[in-house]
């Protein structure tokens, strides 16, 4: 069944539909709770309150076609809020691949550098290499402009050029 069918469902109350919504989605948003929180089990966590959260307010997507970033942002607000409360700066390992196959940084190298970057511009540069997010989508998610997403994206990896330059930890030229 499409997407915007499942979600016309839930909407009217159906929870056959949103629990499949949910299924086709739970894999993604588990990766990605898992790069923010860094922890299985508070992923899993993350999940779970995603889902509920999800549920209690499926009524409000105006536009089935934007569920998944609608879905999207509702993670990262939780995750956010959840890192805020534990006053923990985590970024996600796969960021690593960010740094291309030449680096021979260790990850701790890497994660101290990601580490300084804003919450912005770190946000940015995990959802679109690490989850694949366009940057449209990513606009749609942070609920700004697509020329902002560029422009934090374009600064955070010029500072993580530079910062890993200066490590020398890179074998960026």
């Amino acid at each position: 069944m499409e997407l915007q069918e499942l979600v016309h469902r839930a909407k009217k109350g159906d929870e056959a539909a949103f629990y499949e919504l949910m299924q086709l989605h739970k894999i993604r948003l588990y990766r990605m709770a898992l790069s923010y929180l860094k922890n299985s089990e508070d992923a899993v966590e993350a999940l779970q309150e995603v889902t509920f959260r999800a549920f209690q307010s499926i009524r409000k997507v105006k536009e089935p076609q934007y569920f998944t970033t609608w879905l999207t942002r509702i993670l990262i607000n939780y995750c956010n809020d959840e890192l805020k409360k534990r006053k923990k700066i985590l970024v996600s390992d796969d960021l690593i691949s960010l740094m291309g196959a030449e680096h021979q940084s260790s990850w701790l190298e890497v994660d101290e550098v990601i580490g300084k970057l804003d919450p912005k511009t770190r946000q940015v540069i995990e959802l679109k290499y690490v989850h694949d997010f366009k940057i449209k989508e990513i606009a749609e998610i942070l609920e700004c402009p697509e020329g902002t997403v560029k422009t934090w994206l374009n600064k955070g990896l010029k500072e993580l050029r530079v910062q890993l330059e200066e490590k020398g930890g890179l074998g960026y030229a």
